[in-house]
């Protein structure tokens, strides 16, 4: 994920601070001094990096955490308030027309995931937002792209709305908004052409279709790999356009996260979604605060319980919350878990949300691959119904038939049944801790 190299070095430098009885000036300046270089190593700009320093350093030598009981801790929280402000202070919802439909302009580079991204978010707006969305193909000088739309509006069971490439793009956004109002989609999403540099041919094209369709977003999608020439696009697109927002794409890759702390201070316009992975449900709401905690260590557990509460059946996790109790977990029901925290993201990252989290040692190195995930399910589902309901029963000749059935060791198998067996016990355990906080109205899960 973004921001690891650029996480890294801020939380070892917060850690030297965070128990300190007491801070000096000269702590906090030393403190600053690994901030800035951090800061400028993960190619944030340099005049927003001078600007958060002094904020920064002004508010932490204050009167107010120096007699405090927790200077360090005081310290700490000033860092993140200063990162929250600097990528936006809080989330900065999509527009609502007044009436219906409203209008989002997707516009950008090439190269950027400008038409897959457009994909994403109507995917989103319709699962989260429960929005009813359409598509419009109107970068006419790349096939390739009208193409493209077509494919993932069949993927996702959404309308396109195309012409082709002989209409202009203008023409088509016209007709578009129209089809709209009459078969009542509540937002058009217009995926404009982009150019592999700004021009003036793009901008006036850009600007026409703006002054036809009056748009109420207009969303510059920018790589967050390309850093600061990420910057300067959005600056280049604002003076010309007027942006609403920007996404950013690839902060799943080894980007330094630069871009991400510098274009809301640059370009005064706030980040609404972010991209992180390939698949058409790996875009999410940005959410300073959470991106803030996220850089200094702290987990994101608001974002976890997101992730949980939109894949988790409610019915399913009570039932599977009193089997717990009981002890009455199955290895069906285990398949089942697998399948809905899956569907969250990928395990490695989601890991990093939870507080703490930075202080595992090696954690930034796991990757939970997929494919021994598929070596699990494939040796439960070599198990009978009864051996998956009472794992106690699986002797040596039957370990055999399953490693033989699903293509693994015998020490697969047996590793797995002694992890499922440690799991059922922790479990146990958890659930009993939680009836006894309910009690006494205190621990509870965030997920049951």
């Amino acid at each position: 994920m973004a921001f690891e190299g650029l996480a890294d070095r801020l939380q070892s430098t917060i850690q030297k601070i965070r128990g300190k009885g007491k801070v000096t000036e000269a702590d906090v300046k030393e403190m600053m001094r690994e901030v800035r270089l951090a800061l400028l190593e993960a190619d944030v700009n340099f005049k927003v990096v001078k600007d958060f320093i002094k904020k920064v350093s002004e508010r932490a030598v204050g009167q107010e955490v120096m007699q405090s009981l927790t200077p360090g801790q005081q310290v700490i929280k000033i860092v993140k308030d200063g990162l929250t402000e600097l990528m936006g202070k809080e989330q900065s919802k999509i527009a609502v027309a007044n009436r219906p439909p409203t209008v989002v302009m997707m516009v950008g580079l090439q190269g950027a995931g400008k038409t897959t991204t457009t994909g994403k978010l109507a995917n989103l707006l319709r699962k989260k937002y429960n929005r009813n969305p359409m598509l419009v193909a109107a970068d006419i000088y790349r096939p390739a792209a009208i193409k493209q739309l077509e494919t993932l509006g069949k993927q996702l069971n959404m309308p396109v709305f195309s012409l082709g490439d002989k209409i202009s793009p203008v023409e088509i956004a016209k007709q578009a908004i129209a089809k709209a109002k009459e078969e009542h989609y509540d937002y058009v999403l217009i995926d404009t052409a982009g150019r592999l540099h700004v021009d003036e041919t793009l901008m006036n094209e850009l600007k026409e279709i703006k002054e036809l369709s009056k748009p109420d977003e207009i969303l510059l999608v920018v790589d967050a790999m390309t850093g600061q020439d990420a910057v300067n696009v959005a600056q280049s697109f604002n003076e010309q356009l007027g942006l609403t927002g920007v996404v950013l794409t690839k902060l799943d890759g080894d980007t330094r996260g630069g871009a991400a702390l510098s274009i809301r201070a640059v370009t005064d316009k706030p980040i609404k979604f972010i991209g992180l992975g390939e698949k058409m449900d790996a875009i999410e709401a940005f959410h300073p605060e959470r991106m803030a905690s996220r850089i200094l260590g702290m987990g994101d557990v608001l974002t976890l319980i997101e992730k949980a509460q939109a894949t988790v059946d409610e019915e399913k996790a009570k039932e599977l919350e009193k089997k717990m109790r009981t002890a009455s977990f199955s290895f069906d029901d285990f398949l089942d878990q697998l399948g809905q925290v899956r569907k969250m993201g990928p395990l490695d990252e989601l890991l990093k949300m939870m507080p703490g989290a930075n202080k595992i040692k090696g954690l930034n190195n796991i990757q939970i691959d997929d494919k021994q995930l598929a070596h699990v399910e494939a040796i439960i589902k070599s198990m009978t119904k009864d051996e998956k309901l009472h794992p106690e029963i699986i002797n040596a000749s039957r370990r055999k038939r399953i490693a033989k059935g699903s293509g693994r060791t015998i020490q697969e198998v047996n590793r797995l049944l002694k992890q499922f067996e440690e799991m059922k016990k922790m479990m146990k355990q958890m659930t009993n801790m939680q009836q006894k906080g309910k009690k006494k109205g205190g621990f509870k899960f965030p997920f049951m």
